[in-house]
């Protein structure tokens, strides 16, 4: 098969769809990978490097794009990629279609068959190419929160640590949410633990016990209560393919401390907070009714080399399935992968995202 690896566009956006050490498992076993040139250069993976490895170099997006039929990438494209998508190409990357109707309508305009990292699903119902960017994003969500609380960056002036304990809430604790609570337990936060589902509180009380947290079942008035006393919070609310599920109304900042952070995990599908609009790393913040907001759209972007080496991963085994077999039968033989299908022949193929564009 030959498969092609245009560089990133997005904002700040520095993460690959393959790995050298990708590339070379795929030329082994006979494919044909050609990378735009410098698509992997901001962290360490040279032009050299991917030529030792067996890829060919080309120059420019579409060179890559016209030589492929299937393209591997990070996140969706985005307008200026969308003159290269055509009917006989298979895209494989992110396209969280629900968090952006007008783009998805664009996309489904070019006939292009689009997999979806964040729908295809595993046998125990997880979410294993999710999983990795989620967990980078629980992470930094600690990191980027606690960073905006500090006065010159416009947050409340505290610090999150066992000098003043301060309170951090979670909502949503799926595998975001999860290493979201870790990380603050670890830097001493009172925590607040919000979700649906109280078999999953049950189990984090197994953890982590009730020292400092507090294990919450979501309603309307539970999460304005948590909110209220806040000084960070962290939203990773997901339906699979769907638009996320707004859970903090406009109306409940009124009653939250001024200079408090929220981070919005979710925002790649529309966003957990009525509030919430899609933000970049050079402008991730703006303030309304004076809290401030955090909605960068590819938050593991900020560690690329990271997240793109986590990334490879998980996605390699499915790349070298549509290889090895083809799109086709590899979509039909596998179901899992077949969860990932979004789009095909101008159609929106994957049930949870026909729901949310309602097309």
């Amino acid at each position: 098969m030959k498969i092609g690896v245009p560089t990133e566009v997005k904002n700040n956006e520095s993460r690959v769809g393959l790995t050298p050490d990708s590339v070379k498992t795929l030329v082994e076993k006979g494919h044909e990978v050609k990378i735009q040139s410098n698509a992997g250069a901001a962290i360490g993976f040279s032009d050299s490097l991917y030529r030792k490895s067996g890829a060919i170099i080309l120059q420019n997006a579409e060179e890559v794009f016209c030589a492929a039929d299937l393209i591997i990438k990070v996140k969706e494209p985005v307008q200026e990629e969308l003159k290269f998508l055509r009917e006989d190409l298979t895209l494989f990357t992110y396209l969280h279609l629900a968090g952006n109707s007008a783009q998805a309508k664009k996309l489904l305009e070019t006939g292009v068959t689009g997999i979806a990292y964040e729908t295809v699903t595993a046998s125990d119902g997880s979410l294993p190419l999710l999983a990795p960017m989620s967990a980078i994003a629980g992470q930094l969500s600690l990191v980027v929160g606690s960073y905006h609380l500090l006065k010159p960056n416009n947050g409340r002036g505290t610090l999150i640590s066992k000098i003043d304990p301060r309170i951090v809430t979670v909502i949503g604790a799926g595998v975001a949410g999860k290493e979201a609570i870790a990380k603050a337990i670890l830097n001493n936060a009172v925590v607040k633990i919000i979700d649906l589902d109280e078999s999953v509180l049950d189990d984090l009380k197994k953890i982590y016990g009730n020292d400092n947290i507090e294990y919450i079942l979501s309603t309307p008035d539970s999460i304005q209560d948590a909110i209220s006393v806040s000084d960070l919070v962290i939203g990773s609310v997901y339906e699979v393919g769907k638009e996320a599920p707004k859970v903090i109304k406009k109306s409940m900042l009124h009653n939250m401390v001024e200079g408090s952070v929220m981070v919005d995990i979710s925002i790649d599908q529309g966003g957990c907070f009525e509030t919430s609009k899609p933000t970049n790393h050079d402008e991730p913040t703006f303030i309304y009714d004076g809290i401030l907001h955090y909605c960068v759209t590819n938050m593991p972007g900020a560690v690329p080399l990271t997240a793109s080496t986590a990334l490879n991963k998980a996605t390699l085994p499915f790349i070298l399935e549509i290889a090895e077999k083809g799109v086709t039968k590899a979509l039909n033989e596998n179901k899992y992968l077949f969860d990932g299908l979004n789009m095909q022949d101008g159609k929106v193929i994957h049930p949870g995202v026909k729901e949310s564009l309602d097309i």
